[in-house]
């Protein structure tokens, strides 16, 4: 078996027994796992413990299935365009059937806690250059170490056009971290049902590609555990990267990240059941269904290499290189997923940034004054700086839309 690499370990929690797992196909680590994370574990406290690889949308996947039979999705697409904030009200001319749906869906949960969610916005103000290069390129990288995700995006509408899907991926997260998340005049609630609305559209049309068919190893894709992955390669990942950064991080500043993403799990259309209560039930589900469901694909290395182009091509000359772009993206996402992604090894860069980025931390952290800080760490940080404006600049020029078909060959 293949020696975990330090990113890897942490990535699945430094257990041996999950060791074994990542070094083994998905398939195989599903044969040897199976389901047994407990609901009581859940923010629901309870639920049935159905394996999650077979459960989909139930309301949302036949509702978009009878709007694309009735030829209504560029219709509603237009209406839902200037649909953005939290408190703003559905669009009029919409289908019965889906206005009760979205009304449904846009109610936050009983347990969804305000204060929380205000304390998650100031520590995402104040950790933001963290959180976006580990939910950026961090969790970008993993994604197309996903082998169903690889797939279902490579081959979906989406796939043909990166920037635009980055840029609406992208619209998402910032919406999610932003100081009015789950305000009134906040965004969060809409992108996240726009999203359930995708989600469910690419369950019905990317059965009808046999392009996708012809490498897919399920008949329907985006389970509640292939959006469960996903999202433990957010915030999961993060929180598990911050402390291995050794960022100064509050039990209460932990316990409200954790909160504004378990009401954005809620809201996307995940169970509650499914969705963890505590860090630790969080990081006990990460290990097993990431363990299950990493690896590599030919989708995967393409949309790798079309990622990162993009952030080299949009930072400005001599502030950062692909080169730079390749060893960040290796050093966030440890040797297994690089290698799984086909990042190739960088001579130079791999060494430096290792050492630099703790330089970069600690200085942010207050622990070394700027004079200390080697030239190779303000490198770093202008990249890290050069990609938020990348992801910010795309943020205002497109909006979630549901897909009309799949990728065009």
């Amino acid at each position: 078996m293949a020696e975990l690499s330090r990113r890897a370990a942490l990535l699945t929690g430094g257990a041996a027994a999950l060791g074994a797992l990542v070094a083994a196909s998905p398939a195989q680590a599903r044969a040897l796992v199976g389901w047994n994370w407990s609901p009581s574990d859940s923010v629901a406290g309870s639920g049935a413990g159905v394996d999650p690889h077979w459960v989909w949308d139930a309301d949302g996947d036949p509702l978009l299935a009878s709007l694309f039979e009735r030829g209504l999705i560029p219709r509603i697409n237009e209406l839902l365009w200037n649909w953005e904030r939290n408190d703003q009200a559905l669009p009029d001319g919409l289908p019965a059937d889906l206005r009760g749906f979205l009304e449904h869906a846009r109610q936050l949960p009983a347990w969804a806690d305000r204060e929380k969610l205000e304390a998650a916005a100031e520590f995402n103000k104040a950790r933001g250059i963290y959180l976006n290069l580990c939910n950026g390129p961090g969790g970008g990288i993993l994604a197309t170490a996903i082998p169903k995700e690889a797939r279902a995006v490579y081959h979906s509408a989406g796939g043909a056009d990166m920037e635009d899907r980055v840029a609406k991926t992208s619209r998402f997260g910032f919406s999610v971290g932003a100081l009015d998340a789950y305000r009134p005049e906040g965004t969060c609630v809409v992108e996240c049902v726009k999203t359930r609305l995708v989600h469910a559209a690419v369950r019905h049309l990317l059965p009808q590609s046999p392009h996708w068919r012809n490498g897919a190893a399920e008949d329907i894709p985006i389970s509640q555990e292939d959006m469960l992955v996903t999202w433990h390669t957010l915030p999961t990942f993060a929180m598990r990267t911050m402390r291995e950064w050794e960022v100064a991080i509050t039990d209460d500043e932990a316990e409200a990240y954790l909160h504004v993403w378990q009401v954005t799990a809620h809201v996307l259309g995940i169970s509650d059941e499914y969705i963890p209560a505590t860090w630790a039930a969080a990081h006990a589900q990460s290990d097993q269904v990431l363990a299950r469901n990493m690896g590599p694909t030919p989708e995967g290395v393409t949309l790798t290499d079309i990622l990162l182009g993009q952030l080299a091509e949009q930072t400005s000359p001599g502030s950062v290189s692909r080169p730079m772009c390749n060893a960040l993206a290796r050093y966030l996402v440890g040797d297994r997923a690089a290698d799984w992604n086909g990042l190739p090894r960088e001579p130079v860069w791999d060494r430096v940034i290792p050492e630099a980025w703790p330089a970069v931390v600690e200085f942010r952290e207050g622990l070394i004054t700027a004079p200390l800080v080697p030239e190779a760490a303000w490198a770093l940080d202008e990249a890290a700086r050069q990609y938020l404006y990348l992801y910010l600049t795309k943020w205002q020029e497109t909006k979630i839309v549901i897909p009309t078909g799949n990728r065009p060959e």
